[in-house]
Formats: C-alpha cells, sequence, structure tokens
C-alpha cells in the first residue's frame, strides 16, 4: 500500500472522555473537513486529512498539522485553509500561521 505524501491532521478537541472540550472544536474545525477533502481533491494533491484527539493548544486553535512537514498551524479560518493549501505542494509555509515547527 502505498501511504500519502501528506497526512492533514485536524484538532477536534476530543479528550478521552469522547466529548469534546477544546477550543477547535467549538470555533468548527469539524466544518473545516469537507473544505480539506474538495481542496485535495481539486488539487490533486497526495494528501488524507484526519481529525484528531486534543493538541492542547486551545489557545491558538483551532489547529491544523501538516505532515510529514511537522508544521502546526493555529487559528486557522476557511480562507488561511486556501492559503496553506496553495503554498503546501511547493513545500512551502505559511509563516504567518505557524505556532510551531521544527526550525522554530
Amino acid at each position: 500500500m502505498k501511504t500519502p505524501a501528506y497526512r492533514i491532521l485536524v484538532c477536534n478537541s476530543f479528550l478521552f472522555s469522547g466529548e469534546p472540550q477544546g477550543v477547535s472544536d467549538k470555533q468548527g474545525s469539524p466544518e473545516f473537513l469537507p473544505l480539506l477533502e474538495e481542496d485535495i481533491i481539486d488539487g490533486g494533491l497526495d494528501a488524507l486529512v484526519n481529525t484528531t484527539g486534543c493538541f492542547k493548544a486551545c489557545e491558538l486553535g483551532p489547529v491544523l498539522v501538516d505532515y510529514p512537514n511537522n508544521w502546526w498551524y493555529g487559528e486557522i479560518t476557511e480562507d488561511k485553509i486556501q492559503e496553506i493549501f496553495d503554498v503546501l505542494e511547493d513545500g512551502k509555509v505559511v509563516g504567518d500561521y505557524l505556532i510551531a515547527c521544527n526550525w522554530l
């Protein structure tokens, strides 16, 4: 099985109890999933989108992580997602939205 070149992880604020507790879920991260899938299909990007438990970065939520680059983006909006996807395949980062990466 070939694995995707990118994995896009979207915090959905779930804790072990199964209930969303943080900011990402309350600020609309579940609504980003169809938009992300659409961007992947439209752009022909070799990527997979997954939702996750809590990233413990609520003060910066909603949070999206791009692997394998390990770029963490915070305070995500639909417009920011568009900008991130516009440069992702070129191996570029939208530095204004980064909250963590290997070189910060």
